[in-house]
This record gives C-alpha cells, structure tokens and sequence, in this order.
C-alpha cells in the first residue's frame, strides 16, 4: 500500500494524512499479520511477473515491425501500469510511497506528525493546497498558538516566591483538568496557571479556526500543556509543534506547519521569534502570573499569584483578541470579493488593524530614542498620523512627562496628552483605548 498515492490525504487534509501515516506505518510493523505480508508479497510478485513476460516478448520479436510493437506496449500497459515514484517524502531512510531506501536529505522534517518523517517540497506543497481547498470550503483559516505567557503561565516549584506558597494548597486536581485552571505537576516539578478565558477562546477559535500549538519548550513540555489545554483531543490533535520540530535555531517558521501562509494567523507575545512572518503575527499581551515570569522580563512589582488577583475573564486579553479574530473571519469570507483561494488574511490583518486609530494625528514629546521609531511604527500600522512638529491638526501627544513645551501645549489647547502605554495597549486590544486611563504626570520642571 502506497503511503500517498492511496492515501485520503489526496482528497482531505493533514488531519487525515496523519491518521492514515499512523495506521500504515502500525500496519508495517512487527505486530502485522502474516496474512497480509503474503498478500502483499502476492501483489509485487505478480506485477515483476508481468514485467518478465514484458521483456521476454520484447526481446523474442527483435524484428517485429514498430506498428505491432507499439501495439504490444500498448497492451501490456494497459495491464500493468508502472509508475516511476517521485518520492514525495521519507520515513527513516525508506520512501514513503515506494518504499525505495533513498539516499541524502531533502525536504522538511515533520518529526511532530510522526517522528522520522520528512516531506519534500513538491508534496508539502501539495498537501498545503489540498488542506487549504478543505478548510476553505469549511470557512476555516490557521491558527497557530504559542504557549508561555500567551495562553498560560508556568513556573519551577523551587522558583515559588513565599507570597506565592498558598498556591501550592489552591491547585487542581488532575482528574478532571478541564474543569481547572491551576495545575501541579509534580513529574516535571512545575506550576501552570491556564490564563482567564482560555477555554472558552479555543472553543469558539476552534469553529474558525483549525489550530496548531508551536512553542519554544521542548516536545515533553508542549505535550504536558496540550493536554491541561485540550484534554479530549478536540483542537490540536497531532499539531504540536515544539522547539525539537523547528528548523532554525531560536525562530520559529511556518515552513513546518501544512496550512499556505495566505491563510494563516500566529498569536504569539514575542515578535522577534516570527521575523519573516511579521506579517501574519497578532501580538499578544504577556500573561504574568507567577513572579519568576516577571523577574524574567525585567519586571520589578509583585505577580499576580501574590497579589491573589488575576485577568478578567470576560474582558481580558484573550477576550478582546476573540473579537478582533471574529472580525478578521467575517472580512475574509463574507466582505470580500474573488475566489476564496485568491484571498490573503494577512491583508484582512492590516486592514483590521489600520482602522484602530484612524483619524489620530500624533506627535511624540521626549520619548526615549530607542522606542520611540517602535512606537510610531505601531501608531501608523493602526492607521494614526504621526507628525514632527506641532500642528493645529494634532489630536494626541504622547509624552511620559507633563512638563515639557509639548505636553504644556496639548493642555492648553485641549488635545490628548497620553502615555506611551496608550499606544501600547491599544496594539495589544486591538482596540482604542480610552485617554483618561493613560494619564501623563508632570516629573520634571517646564522647558
């Protein structure tokens, strides 16, 4: 059997793919039945038979005239169709059509869908647009999700600050996860902490969405998190991509995820780890929980475990990015005009995104100089102006000190005067944020 040419990849997606590489490659096991070993020994025994018979008729009737030749190769094809094998791809050094040991390596490893396995380019190919045709046609696009500080927080037992000790009492239990939110797992000597909403968000993210987890922790750590995530096996299945599956060191890429870049979204809370996907990147708000996480990132305030408070539920971060995905969903498959294969949710992304701040005119007042070419970047991609000297026109000043010509200014003449954080917060939100939460306190005497 054919690991491609019969299998239902050819007219369904990876899902089905890796059922069907799973089944064939336990089929081909130690544990298969001699039965179906013999018939499969019948079958290539039958076929080297007629190509026997091929040849020795070929050779007998050397001076056959060519119309009669032709008529026999004609023939004797039609009974016995020999195909040359293209190779599509690998398991261990065998190909995974013909079973031909291949030498060298081509192509990408898919270790996550089954461990060994590589694909070539041609095949991913292939089995990108036949998924894409699928999922399509379902009103489904790709998302792919990061873990840490995205859709959890997880900590090291030993790295538990003492205001952080009452939780090791809190946690729950294991039985049930989906039922919890704050887990123990002593084997691996850590904590999670599943963020607010986050059950509810892949519920409904995964009736838009076909899902992947792609995360810089190793494989046993993705597969711990999947579970506490996904306990039924409903979102992810076989798509669990850790730092071991990647193919450059410290990025990740969407080379080894069989979904086509136009039809992909990536939720992550780094940015610098999808430098050649910038474009299909939603940016999240980091998810700090536990005090080690904010002592890895600089931060100098007590966590949210020691403060015994958390996200809101209904009206945090992951809340917010839902109706910002709803949005996109509804854009690409029922606002815009063509073929569904000719659309690209990375335009539909921008588009979203240029309308945040739409009709702000900006000007930056004192901002340190290695953020502020970030900050104007952001302004502009959500569709605000950004201007170098004062003007009439301008609606905001983003300053972090009141005192300044600027700031004095804004006051004066009613306008905006915002911190950077507004910025900031609205990128994250994907929505405009209100200007009197970002106040702008006077730190310094007047310019």
């Amino acid at each position: 059997m054919s690991v491609v040419t019969d299998s239902p990849a050819h007219s369904s997606g990876s899902d089905d793919f890796i059922s069907y590489l799973n089944d064939a490659l336990d089929a081909s096991s130690p544990d298969s039945s001699a039965d179906e070993e013999a018939e499969t020994q019948d079958e290539f025994e039958d076929v080297r038979n007629k190509r026997r018979k091929l040849e020795s008729t070929e050779e007998t009737e050397g001076s056959t005239s060519e119309g009669i030749m032709e008529h026999k190769l004609v023939v004797a094809e039609s009974s016995v169709k020999v195909d040359v094998c293209t190779h599509p791809g690998s398991f261990g050094e065998m190909c995974i059509r013909c079973g031909q040991k291949l030498d060298g390596e081509s192509g990408v490893t898919f270790g996550y869908i089954h461990k060994g396995l590589r694909l070539h380019d041609e095949e991913i190919s292939r089995l990108r647009n036949t998924d894409m045709k699928k999922y399509l046609f379902s009103k489904k696009l790709y998302l792919v999700l990061d873990l840490d500080h995205t859709l959890l927080n997880t900590t090291i037992l030993g790295h538990l600050s003492s205001e952080e000790l009452h939780l090791l009492n809190e946690t729950d239990s294991l039985e049930d996860v989906s039922k919890g939110s704050l887990f123990k797992l002593e084997h691996m000597h850590m904590m999670t902490k599943l963020r607010p909403f986050v059950r509810t968000f892949l519920k409904e993210a995964s009736e838009m969405f076909e899902m992947y987890i792609y995360t810089m922790g190793d494989r046993p750590y993705a597969l711990e998190m999947a579970k506490l995530l996904d306990p039924q096996g409903e979102y992810f299945n076989s798509k669990v991509i850790s730092r071991d599956d990647g193919t450059q060191r410290h990025q990740k890429g969407l080379d080894i995820v069989l979904g086509q870049e136009s039809a992909v979204l990536i939720l992550d809370d780094t940015e610098h780890a999808w430098m050649k996907h910038k474009n299909n990147l939603i940016l999240m708000e980091r998810y700090h929980f536990f005090a080690s996480s904010c002592r890895q990132f600089g931060f100098n305030c007590k966590s949210l475990a020691e403060t015994k408070s958390d996200e809101n539920e209904t009206d945090g971060a992951l809340a917010k990015i839902l109706e910002m995905l709803k949005e996109v969903h509804c854009t690409f498959f029922d606002k815009l005009q063509g073929d569904l294969v000719d659309r690209d949710v990375r335009q539909v992304l921008s588009s979203v995104r240029g309308k945040i701040l739409s009709g702000c005119v900006i000007i930056f007042s004192r901002i340190n100089h290695g953020a502020l070419p970030t900050l104007k970047r952001i302004a502009e991609q959500m569709g605000a102006t950004c201007l170098m000297e004062l003007d009439p026109t301008v609606t905001h000043v983003v300053a972090t000190d009141a005192g300044t010509e600027k700031s004095r200014w804004a006051v004066k003449e009613k306008k905006f005067l915002v911190h950077p954080r507004w910025i900031e917060a609205a990128n994250y939100f994907w929505q405009k944020q209100p200007e009197e939460n970002f106040v702008v306190k006077k730190t310094t005497n007047p310019l």
